[in-house]
């Protein structure tokens, strides 16, 4: 018995090694899978032991008795504590109440650039009860008044330094009897009320539960614009529940209490609100807040700060490789970055400058089913695939038909599932688990997403509009945006809404917009290839102007090709693969080649000089 004892004790490190070489990635996959289940336990059971209901609000109230005198959010030389930031969200919330023309669970739209107040006036609104929509500052115009529309909102809350922006829309919300408030000690221009003035003498009390009684688990708590659509952006509707889950996003990734988080990230978008302002409220850790991303700032911050924690996007990563290289480029205390959309050899390239930081790439979108996280840390996957998630949340990699831009059918009208390694349309099932909600006010964008009759007739599926790959060790790579999407600084930008804007115009008859690759960049940039009128002639000028009323500058197709005719597939589709390969190099293409400037406001010709000077990088885009 002995000697079989110690003959197994002897044959437990090969068999460890035989395991670690057959299954590199089990320990990993045991530890992320238990971490799931734990998350998932922890807030059923958060979920049933509270009535009322708890919500992301409560947890911050739970924060602030746990933790009152702990910093919360700074911001440049202020400091806000737990209990601080509670007093001057009851303020801004007392001030609302009194105000005549608003009633608590009214929708208010917020206009805001990172600061303090966003945070305070969105605690706010959720003790008040109202859903809150998170304005992109940089829309403007036709683009602002619409997103406003999709929230149905009676009251806009916007900052000092967007009162020009407001000005320009405010004989509209006043047809509609919207009350605007501005962020200032006073206002004369008529339709505007000043409202700091009005915080400030409010009083801190605590409010009232009951004013938020109304609210259940499938309440509409934020809108949050994705930027698919460009001129157009829709609301996606995030409920109660899922900001609930949203809390677990920093904890699950191993943030604590004690960690120090950079947000760099606009909070009106998915990244800095959910991740950086919500996660943090789950985990108590204390939030630098900066009012926008700084390349020769951002390492600076994390030092002054003792930053531990840094989120990104793919282009935040490259502008800080693209910094002049420092003595001290590995003299700070950030240990996790966690974002989605970095290149490999960026990745490579960030670890190997600025030091031994792990980087959590995930995959999510704002209105999507679906997630992924590269837990393995593999370079250049966004995720990794596994048995117990894919049970819990079903999704596919169906077959895609790229030239027509459709998902490939059978015989019987069912789609067919990828192979492995071969590039697919992800999908995911819509259930009570994975819900979609869809968008706000746009029940013909909200079916666009749904995919239906996917493996049998009846069955419904989010259409994620990404085109993924899993290799053999089943991590999973993002390959592109299927034809009407494509992305360019950070943003998603839908071709079809854009060629429709275009054609507004008066001189443009037919616009077909695709994405095209530029090189030392991120994504794809926007570009056109348009036919004009009969009797017309192509006036930069004028489209020059249309454009940047209509359209947020991330979005304006930055490339404008004229042709006799707008090619299109059988089924009427416009062709966009051989545009696409063709790029915007005037040395292949003979049509007529225009290229955006905004020192002349207009389109001009796109010469040899020009191109080299893009290739080359001197010329910024």
């Amino acid at each position: 018995m002995w000697m079989y004892l110690c003959s197994a004790l002897a044959a437990l490190p090969l068999v460890y090694l035989t395991v670690k070489r057959l299954f590199p990635y089990l320990k990993a996959d045991i530890l992320y899978i238990v971490n799931i289940v734990r998350i998932l336990l922890k807030f059923a059971w958060r979920r049933k032991r509270r009535r009322p209901n708890l919500f992301a609000l409560d947890r911050f109230l739970e924060q602030t008795v746990a933790c009152p005198n702990k910093p919360f959010v700074v911001f440049e030389n202020d400091i806000y504590t737990f209990a601080s930031t509670d007093q001057k969200s009851n303020q801004v919330a007392n001030a609302l109440l009194a105000h005549p023309r608003y009633t608590a669970g009214d929708a208010v739209a917020l206009f805001m650039p990172n600061e303090p107040a966003f945070m305070f006036t969105w605690l706010a609104l959720a003790k008040l009860g109202s859903p809150v929509a998170l304005l992109n500052y940089n829309i403007r115009t036709k683009s602002l008044l619409h997103c406003f529309g999709c929230s149905k909102a009676k009251v806009l809350i916007a900052a000092a330094e967007l009162k020009e922006a407001v000005e320009d829309v405010l004989p509209s919300l006043r047809e509609q009897g919207v009350v605007v408030l501005l962020m200032v000690q006073s206002c004369d221009t008529p339709g505007i009320e000043s409202f700091c003035d009005k915080v400030d003498q409010a009083s801190d009390a605590a409010i009232p539960c009951s004013l938020r009684s109304h609210i259940t688990y499938k309440s509409p708590a934020v809108y949050i614009y994705t930027s698919g659509t460009t001129g157009l952006p829709k609301a996606a509707v995030v409920n109660q529940n899922r900001l609930l889950i949203a809390l677990a996003v920093l904890s699950a990734n191993g943030v604590s209490s004690s960690d120090v988080i950079y947000v760099n990230l606009p909070l009106y978008h998915t990244a800095g609100f959910i991740i950086g302002f919500i996660g943090s409220i789950e985990t108590g850790s204390t939030i630098i807040l900066k009012k926008k991303f700084s390349a020769s700032q951002f390492w600076d911050d994390c030092r002054k700060y003792d930053v531990t924690v840094v989120q990104y996007i793919g282009e935040v990563m490259r502008y800080l490789c693209s910094t002049p290289k420092k003595e001290n480029d590995k003299d700070h205390k950030v240990r996790l970055a966690i974002g989605n959309g970095i290149r490999a050899e960026i990745w490579r390239e960030f670890l190997n400058r600025f030091g031994n930081i792990q980087v959590k790439e995930f995959y999510a979108s704002t209105e999507g089913n679906v997630g992924f996280v590269n837990y393995a840390g593999k370079i250049g996957a966004l995720g990794r695939v596994n048995f117990v998630h894919r049970k819990l949340f079903p999704y596919s990699l169906i077959k895609y038909d790229t030239e027509r831009d459709e998902v490939i059918r059978d015989a019987n009208g069912l789609c067919i599932e990828a192979s492995k390694g071969e590039t697919g349309l992800l999908v995911s099932k819509i259930s009570d688990l994975a819900p979609f909600v869809g968008y706000a006010q746009n029940e013909e964008q909200t079916e666009r997403k749904r995919l239906r009759d996917v493996f049998k007739k009846g069955d419904l599926y989010f259409n994620s509009g990404d085109l993924m790959r899993i290799d053999k060790d089943n991590f999973i790579y993002f390959q592109d945006r299927v034809g009407d999407t494509f992305r360019w600084k950070g943003e998603n930008v839908a071709t079809t809404e854009v060629s429709d804007i275009l054609t507004l115009t008066d001189c443009l008859k037919e616009a077909n917009v695709y994405g095209v690759q530029v090189p030392g960049h991120e994504g794809r940039i926007g570009m056109a290839a348009v036919t004009v009128k009969e009797g017309a002639q192509f006036d930069g000028s004028q489209i020059y102007n249309h454009v940047v009323s209509y359209l947020p500058a991330y979005a304006r197709p930055r490339f404008i090709r004229i042709k006799d005719v707008v090619e299109l597939t059988g089924t009427f589709k416009q062709l966009k693969v051989k545009l696409v390969e063709e790029n915007f190099d005037p040395g292949r293409i003979q049509d007529p080649l225009y290229i955006l400037d905004d020192k002349l406001k207009s389109y001009v010709p796109l010469t040899a000089q020009v191109h080299s000077s893009i290739l080359s990088g001197s010329m910024k885009l």
